[in-house]
């Protein structure tokens, strides 16, 4: 009698959860924060970037199968990386802080795009509440939204800087191309927060105790291996 696995302490929702909470830090930090310079900016992504990417890089081993993991050791591997140069304070200046930001936006964009819309086309024909399906999509909207963030801040100009008086309170302030590339990046971290936080607190559905049950289980566990699992209960069944 084949045994159901053991349920894991490390899984999918919770990657999403600690995603969430670390862009959620970054987001209330950069809200919160009167200094949106450079060097402000560089320091909360670097924190961001590494928390993050170490999760990544731990879930690759504690979540996902050999098939699905080095995609995900991948995008752990850009966004420690991203981390690291943002944590050098030598180039905590304007335009590496758009360099920086706007290549790990793009490259990381781009690898968590690609991984979603490769689950999606694996499980396709699944019901959509599928865990295997529903994290494929969720990976595609979060790839999708950071590779809007770079493109956003390639819009920014990096010299941009317009004067404003507040007469009330009698003060004359200065609206710079950094500030608003912090702000938008503040903002990226909030939608993240958001969307990846009701991803992980979203409700999974229960499969009943039975040996067929098992095996969709693990896929709903491992991304990626719905359609394997499918094709050996056809062969099963035949």
């Amino acid at each position: 009698m084949t045994k159901a696995p053991a349920t894991r302490s490390f899984e999918l929702r919770h990657v999403q959860i600690a995603r969430a909470a670390f862009a959620a830090i970054a987001a209330v930090m950069v809200t919160f924060s009167p200094d949106h310079s450079a060097a402000i900016g560089l320091s909360i992504f670097s924190g961001f970037a590494l928390a993050t990417g170490f999760v990544l890089l731990a879930a690759g081993w504690l979540v996902y199968t050999v098939d699905t993991r080095w995609s995900t050791v991948g995008l752990g591997s850009l966004f420690v990386i991203a981390g690291l140069l943002a944590g050098v304070a030598q180039l905590r200046t304007v335009p590496m802080f758009f360099v920086i930001v706007i290549g790990w936006a793009l490259l990381a964009g781009l690898v968590e795009t690609i991984t979603g819309a490769r689950g999606l086309r694996a499980t396709r024909g699944l019901p959509k509440t599928d865990a295997a399906r529903s994290a494929s999509r969720d990976a595609l909207t979060v790839g999708i939204l950071t590779i809007a963030l770079g493109l956003g801040l390639l819009l920014v100009p990096t010299r941009y800087a317009l004067q404003y008086t507040i007469e009330d309170a009698n003060a004359t302030f200065t609206l710079t191309g950094i500030i608003i590339g912090v702000g938008v990046f503040g903002a990226y971290a909030a939608i993240i927060a958001v969307y990846l936080g009701i991803a992980g607190f979203s409700p999974r559905k229960r499969l009943p105790a039975t040996a067929d049950a098992s095996g969709d289980q693990a896929a709903a566990e491992h991304p990626g291996d719905g359609p394997r699992q499918a094709a050996n209960d056809e062969r099963g069944k035949a």
